[in-house]
């Protein structure tokens, strides 16, 4: 028997099994979606904290991701690049983070519990002093579970 024709026969095999399977019980299993927790990055324009619309539409995305699931709880970092002084970053930071969390609930995700931190700009040099890229953003982690 060749691979190709192996293979055919192995799915019809199981095929028949599958069918055999529903026929014993009189009706189909439908399985749940997988509510695995979920992380999501959003970007800002330089000294901005208004979410983007490219950013609303990954919030959305986001939100659409949480149907089905129970939204155990939502973290939500805001972060900034090293231009500018530290103390007015970590500011930005916080708006960024609060700015994402309006989207959020605005998005259909449930009040819920979230975590909102604020980092300013720890993190975005390297230990050499280089800036690192891609610093202007949120970092969000959807913790989801089964319903109950």
């Amino acid at each position: 028997m060749t691979r190709s024709r192996w293979t055919t026969a192995l799915g019809a095999a199981g095929m028949g099994l599958a069918l055999a399977a529903c026929a014993t019980t009189g009706k189909v299993v439908k399985t749940q979606a997988a509510c695995a927790d979920q992380n999501v990055q959003i970007y800002f324009e330089p000294d901005s904290a208004e979410v983007t619309t490219e950013g609303r539409a990954v919030l959305r995305q986001a939100a659409a991701l949480t149907k089905g699931c129970a939204v155990d709880k939502v973290d939500v970092l805001g972060l900034a690049d090293a231009a500018g002084a530290p103390a007015a970053n970590l500011q930005l930071s916080e708006r960024r983070a609060q700015a994402v969390t309006a989207a959020l609930t605005q998005a259909g995700l449930p009040k819920g519990d979230f975590a909102v931190a604020a980092a300013g700009q720890a993190g975005s040099l390297t230990a050499a002093g280089e800036t690192r890229p891609l610093r202007r953003r949120a970092d969000i982690v959807l913790h989801l579970s089964a319903p109950r």
